[in-house]
């Protein structure tokens, strides 16, 4: 029995569902740091949806979190305990493939596909969508994620400049859909600070793309985008 719950456990977490502790305030105020998250990994993300994602690679930057022992991995492993991995991060939807982005527009607002956001009900500091001014469209197969605390949240924005080898400037900005490991969509813990995380309704207002996605993204991006 104990074995068979334990694999039951595995595949849950493998396939379904996975909890994640929150390592940063790039999400404040939406999420804090230590909150845990659920994430469900079956439906397909959406624009406007908190998703964890691997790093696309040079990423993550800071301090690991605290190794678990034997037991701790065990549980985690199985579901029971929260992921604490620093090889993940939360970040939220902002563009799917095609869309196009522009920060910012003449009321210096985010717009997508042409429609100006109101970014005040979840964003940490709505005054200023982004300090970062950019002009992309996301490639195929690939989406463009910010933090809402954008003062503090090293986002595709601060990857548009990117140099690597083997790839067009800016590509390592818009994650791989294939990095996405499910979208969150509730705060577990603390007890007082539960909480859906549904969909904003300026995102989901959003029109899709007129055009198809292109195999390359188009970005026009100042110096700044380098953070």
């Amino acid at each position: 029995m104990v074995v068979g719950a334990v694999v039951v456990a595995s595949l849950l977490r493998g396939f379904v569902g996975q909890m994640f502790i929150i390592p940063s305030e790039s999400m404040e105020n939406t999420l804090l740091v230590n909150d845990r998250v659920v994430v469900e990994k079956l439906t397909k993300e959406q624009r406007g949806e908190v998703v964890v994602f691997a790093d696309p690679g040079g990423w993550l930057s800071g301090e690991s979190a605290p190794a678990r022992g034997p037991v701790g991995r065990a549980l985690q492993f199985v579901g029971v305990l929260p992921d604490t991995s620093t090889e993940h991060l939360i970040k939220r939807i902002v563009g799917l493939p095609g869309d196009h982005i522009i920060c910012c527009d003449n009321d210096g607002r985010l717009s997508v596909n042409g429609r100006s956001l109101d970014e005040s009900d979840y964003l940490a500091d709505p005054s200023e969508p982004s300090s970062i001014r950019f002009d992309v469209v996301v490639p195929d197969q690939r989406i463009f994620v910010m933090g809402d605390n954008r003062g503090n949240s090293r986002d595709s924005r601060c990857h548009l400049n990117d140099v690597a080898a083997g790839e067009a400037k800016g590509e390592n900005a818009f994650v791989s859909e294939d990095l996405v490991v499910g979208r969150a969509i509730a705060v577990v813990w603390p007890f007082e600070r539960r909480h859906r995380l549904p969909i904003p309704a300026s995102l989901a207002g959003v029109p899709a793309a007129t055009t198809p996605a292109p195999a390359a993204a188009t970005i026009d991006a100042g110096a700044e985008a380098s953070c």
